[in-house]
């Protein structure tokens, strides 16, 4: 697909415009984009905020186009405070996971996200709309919870990131409204973690502290 000037570069995929209203998400490594096409269209369907799918083949993804900044900008501007960015991030794991599973038949399967933190959260003017679906299937909410706890608690522990300071208050709301996560969840949260390529070896050394910071919590 021929696509218009870069708007944003992520981990993984690159995020180009694509005629009036649209954008092209385009997977560097490759892939095919038709799972993270279907669950969208799945959460869609149950009033879950995603950009709209338009086309979805091989590593390319066109989508809806969106304004406004991520959480994780608002929040670096000084827009919004860090305990609404966790009490929101809360939110969105509740609406979430009450829609049922996309094909699992297992009894408390729900769709997750699994990389569901502020910087895949868009503040439009139509509200938060979560972003970058590429983990997400039919599974656990609890682990889904810990993962999302786990990714902030790696955050504040980085000494040289500058939302450091401002993620605490932020993970202390979140986990004050989902509650604390099984330490089973919170373990298969960190072995998730652990095993994912686009984590840099510095954000895996971090695993293990960030790991006791979200059960102390």
């Amino acid at each position: 697909m021929d696509t218009g000037p870069l708007l944003a570069s992520g981990r993984d995929a690159d995020v180009f415009e694509y005629g009036p209203g649209r954008v092209l998400r385009r997977y560097r490594r490759g892939g095919d984009t038709a799972h993270e096409a279907d669950v969208m269209r799945h959460v869609a369907a149950h009033g879950f905020p995603v950009p709209t799918v338009v086309a979805a083949g091989g590593p390319d993804l066109v989508l809806e186009r969106l304004d406004g900044p991520t959480a994780w900008h608002a929040l670096r501007d000084g827009l919004v405070e860090p305990e609404s960015v966790g009490a929101q991030l809360a939110d969105l794991h509740r609406r979430l996971h009450a829609v049922p599973a996309r094909t699992s038949p297992t009894p408390g399967r729900v769709v997750v996200h699994l990389d569901l933190h502020p910087d895949n959260v868009l503040l439009t003017t139509r509200g938060p709309v979560v972003v970058d679906w590429r983990n997400a299937d039919d599974g656990s909410a609890d682990v889904d919870v810990a993962l999302s706890a786990l990714i902030l608690a790696q955050v504040a522990l980085d000494t040289r990131h500058p939302l450091a300071p401002s993620v605490r208050p932020c993970l202390t709301a979140f986990l004050e409204r989902t509650g604390q996560p099984p330490a089973s969840a919170l373990t298969a949260a960190a072995a998730f973690r652990a095993a994912d390529p686009a984590v840099t070896p510095d954000e895996r050394a971090r695993i293990d502290r960030a790991t006791d910071l979200v059960a102390g919590s």
